[in-house]
């Protein structure tokens, strides 16, 4: 094998060992949000290819804002929805939408896309 085939070889290896790191052992970064002086904990959620953030951490009892930013006309990002807590939402592009609620029970909570290829997490945590 030649010199410049092993360089090719290894390099590829090592993007492969990368990619694979990234989908499956890198640790999401966790949005913990504080209530405002009205007392709702609300941030503002980007839809563009996923969410960002997409784990968001709240306190449970205490009124949540999510507010969906789309930044994209395609058809999978047209709805959030919230299935353990029987909520959802319709995403009009460039237009943000709130998401109003208030999580009684701690526990981890899943969202997506209506299609079911974007993902995220809602973590309600004791009060």
């Amino acid at each position: 094998m030649a010199i410049d085939q092993i360089i090719v070889t290894i390099l590829g290896f090592g993007l492969s060992g990368l990619v694979a790191w990234y989908f499956w052992f890198s640790e999401a970064k966790a949005t913990r949000i504080e209530a405002t002086d009205s007392g709702v904990q609300e941030t503002l959620i980007t839809v563009k290819g996923g969410y960002s953030p997409d784990v968001i951490v709240v306190k449970a009892g205490q009124p949540v804002r999510l507010n969906f930013y789309r930044t994209e006309t395609a058809a999978c990002s047209e709805e959030v929805i919230f299935p353990d807590l029987q909520l959802h939402a319709t995403l009009t592009p460039y237009k943000t939408i709130p998401l109003e609620f208030t999580p009684d029970k701690p526990g981890e909570y899943a969202f997506q896309c209506g299609m079911g290829m974007l993902h995220g997490k809602l973590i309600v945590e004791e009060k």
